[in-house]
């Protein structure tokens, strides 16, 4: 009785194969999946309104040479995703396939997904106060990344399907994934070189001259004829730990704009009589322009903005 009840040898074996090549595969692919999304993400960043610097090719460039590191670093990830996410998929589709219709169905792998992924991608926009289209669409992305590698995977599962092995499977991914990559990463660095990227609005002596507020009762008021008034505008300097230390400032002086090289560069600069005043620089949308300083160190990314107050 004790021996009729062991597995045999070869069946251990093949559970093992095939656990094998399925984790291979789908470790594979989220890997290639994070560096493609990791792309995209380095392209939506550059359309989106921001003081940053102007677009540089290289970003995208050193990305798709990094690939193999990248990929590499992110297996440590893409391993308990593999197991705690990928392949409970693929049991619980073929599961409902075989339950609800009387055979296993592709189609439940991406309904499934998406009806796991909805709850956490709601909660994440609603906690990081997010708009309705960017939680969509990251609920889109996650969905079809976790769809996409779970249908590579069932291949393996398949039993009308030639045999491969996790070796093979890896040996595929690697190929087409770098193709996907380096075909993702040329399209983006176009996009962007054709001018999809984000521009600060070019503007004028005309367009600068008006009202700007910060939205807490600080003003300042360019004249067409150079002069400025600063009511409450806050300045920064640092103190002797280097970290930024705010003064109100009120008085009169006069005010001129630079156009710089190129959108990226303009300038106002404005002098005041009773305080010293940080050189302006622009962002915003043509509609709506801005004008920003940096409090504190330009790598913190703090900003204090003044817009058009029309």
């Amino acid at each position: 009785m004790r021996s009729e009840m062991q597995v045999p040898v070869p069946a251990q074996a093949r559970v093992r194969d095939r656990f094998g090549a399925v984790l291979t595969a789908s470790m594979s692919m989220l890997s290639v999946e994070a560096v493609i999304g990791s792309i995209a993400l380095i392209v939506w960043g550059q359309t989106q309104e921001s003081p940053g610097l102007p677009y540089n090719a290289m970003g995208i460039i050193f990305l798709v040479l990094m690939a193999p590191f990248v990929v590499a670093a992110g297996a440590a990830f893409a391993a308990p995703l593999s197991v705690g996410v990928v392949m409970p998929l693929l049991v619980v589709a073929g599961w409902l396939g075989r339950r609800l219709s009387g055979r296993e169905a592709w189609w439940w792998i991406p309904a499934l997904a998406a009806a796991g992924t909805a709850p956490p991608a709601l909660a994440t926009t609603v906690l990081v106060e997010a708009g309705l289209l960017a939680g969509l669409g990251g609920w889109l992305a996650v969905t079809a990344a976790l769809a996409v590698t779970a249908l590579v995977a069932r291949r393996l599962l398949l039993p009308d399907r030639p045999r491969l092995s996790g070796g093979a499977m890896f040996r595929r991914v690697a190929l087409y994934g770098t193709l996907a990559v380096v075909t993702v990463g040329t399209l983006g660095g176009i996009g962007l070189y054709a001018g999809i990227g984000y521009e600060p609005p070019r503007l004028s002596t005309e367009r600068i001259a008006g009202t700007w507020s910060d939205g807490k009762g600080g003003t300042l008021i360019l004249t067409a004829h150079g002069e400025a008034t600063a009511t409450r505008v806050e300045t920064f300097d640092l103190d002797d730990s280097f970290e930024p230390v705010e003064h109100e400032c009120t008085g009169t002086g006069t005010w001129e704009y630079d156009p710089g090289t190129g959108p990226w560069s303009q300038e106002v600069d404005v002098s005041l009589n009773d305080c010293p005043m940080d050189t302006w620089e622009v962002f915003g949308s043509p509609e709506h322009p801005k004008l920003f300083v940096y409090i504190g160190d330009p790598d913190s990314w703090d900003l204090y903005i003044l817009q058009r107050r029309d």
